[in-house]
């Protein structure tokens, strides 16, 4: 066996995922038996056989990725439990296994996964689908681009057949549960140190985090970046389509019309709402020229 044929030997055992017990699986998915294998380029010792040895590093991969994933969803882990969440954290990884040079991405499609996975969600599927797409959405607001937003004199130069650019970071979600008050205390009442998966760390108990009650109620929020800190902010329905369509492509004009294309709202109260709606947005950057540059500082 060359060097190159042990290192993908071993990179291909490491990464098999784990049984539902966290265990590494006996065989391979060709029927062949693990045991027989780790023999073949592990040699065993006093204590552990060959096997067992594999195991260690198997394990390790797993938990470390698990662990990676389960730090950005707390709260998620608080609706489901942790036995359903670790379940899930383990399903999703078969499916969508590592592929990126940083674990930041290991949890982007999470909250796709976990909405056609109606088994792991239970009663609360579509409570657990809201939480995870806002806790991805906070991973997303803190750590994606920043571009310089408007000057005065930008904004001044705008007209109806303007288009702009939206901050990068800003994550715009239309929800059917009010969880943002329920992510935010999740995160306040869990302990640094138990946002993680108790797959990853294996300990026998977890602190347990006590939710308010839930009732659903259609909110629409923006998530979004502000001196180097995440907030969420609750908008109006229109306020979202009004974002969402200049984040498309729109013009000003074309995305005011399509804001309003089904609103009840008079005349009046429409223009007050586009006035909010910008001065907000240009109160915390959210407007950047078309083509605007990147700048990292913030």
């Amino acid at each position: 066996m060359t060097l190159l044929e042990l290192q993908r030997r071993m990179a291909e055992d490491v990464c098999r995922p784990l049984t539902p017990e966290f265990r590494m699986q006996p065989r391979t998915e060709d029927g062949e038996s693990l045991d027989g294998i780790a023999a073949s380029y592990i040699r065993p010792n006093d204590r552990l056989s060959s096997f067992e040895r594999l195991e260690i590093y198997n394990r390790q991969y797993w938990f470390r990725v698990i662990s990676a994933v389960s730090e950005d969803f707390p709260a998620l882990s608080a609706v489901l439990g942790s036995k359903q969440f670790d379940a899930l954290i383990l399903a999703y990884l078969r499916n969508h296994p590592s592929s990126s040079w940083t674990l930041r991405d290991l949890g982007r499609k999470l909250p796709e996964f976990l909405e056609g996975h109606a088994e792991f969600g239970g009663r609360r599927h579509r409570l657990a689908v809201d939480v995870a797409r806002l806790e991805w959405a906070y991973v997303d607001a803190f750590d994606s681009r920043y571009l310089e937003p408007l000057s005065p004199d930008d904004a001044r130069a705008l007209g109806p057949e303007s288009k702009v650019l939206l901050q990068p970071h800003l994550q715009l979600l239309a929800l059917a549960y009010p969880v943002d008050d329920l992510v935010l205390g999740v995160r306040r009442d869990t302990p640094e140190v138990d946002i993680v998966s108790n797959a990853a760390s294996r300990r026998a108990t977890r602190t347990r985090v006590k939710l308010p009650p839930m009732r659903r109620q259609e909110i629409f929020l923006a998530v979004h970046r502000y001196e180097n800190s995440v907030y969420y902010r609750r908008i109006a329905k229109e306020d979202l389509a009004l974002l969402s369509a200049l984040r498309a492509g729109r013009s000003i004009a074309a995305a005011v019309s399509e804001a309003f294309a089904q609103t009840r709202l008079s005349g009046e109260a429409q223009l007050k709402l586009v006035e909010r709606s910008f001065t907000l947005a240009s109160e915390f950057g959210w407007l950047c020229p078309d083509g605007g540059h990147e700048w990292n500082g913030q």
